[in-house]
């Protein structure tokens, strides 16, 4: 199991809920056989969850977690989800919130370079931002893993599952961030 992948977006449809006894994560309309051992999967939107490393893929519907320590501890029952391969060091990182890890691919990280969000490199990137003093918006990026490497979606996966145009479309696009890293 490596310590991070390529992948800033894997397939994820359907919903989920977790018991945090056995540490399983049981799916509805589900794809779990995209993701693999040692993948991120990050519960709720914008995470409100929290997030936890794929400890193991039973089926499309159930997957185990290696622990539930960054979890909410809150009730997870038909909750959307998103999986990637983001470092998994970066989600006990105190710098980091949940949201705030974004796999650049190289155009995104060429487009950035004329924006606030500019980073050093494509990979594996950290924002954070806030507020100064005079209430002007201030953004510091860091590079985690520089790699030229970082894709997004599974395309042939889910034509494979026979997923609908509008799943694949989606599946084909990089993660939710296009506000911060745009493509074009």
């Amino acid at each position: 199991m490596a310590l991070w992948g390529k992948a800033d977006k894997i397939f994820s449809p359907g919903t989920i809920s977790v018991n945090y006894e056995t540490l399983e994560v049981t799916g509805a309309g589900t794809s779990f056989t995209a993701a693999s051992e040692g993948d991120v999967i990050s519960i709720g939107v914008g995470k409100t969850f929290g997030e936890a490393v794929i400890a193991g893929i039973t089926s499309a519907t159930v997957l185990t977690i290696a622990t539930a320590r960054f979890l909410s501890g809150e009730v997870v029952d038909g909750v959307g989800y998103s999986l990637s391969q983001k470092p998994k060091y970066t989600l006990h990182d105190s710098h980091y919130e949940a949201d705030e890890i974004y796999g650049v691919d190289g155009a995104e990280a060429e487009v950035a370079k004329t924006t606030q969000y500019s980073v050093n490199h494509a990979g594996w990137v950290g924002v954070q931002t806030y507020i100064d003093m005079h209430g002007e918006l201030r953004v510091k990026t860091e590079t985690l893993v520089a790699m030229s490497g970082i894709s997004t979606g599974t395309a042939e996966f889910i034509v494979a599952e026979g997923a609908t145009f509008e799943e694949i479309i989606d599946a084909a696009g990089d993660a939710d961030d296009d506000d911060i890293f745009p493509d074009t």
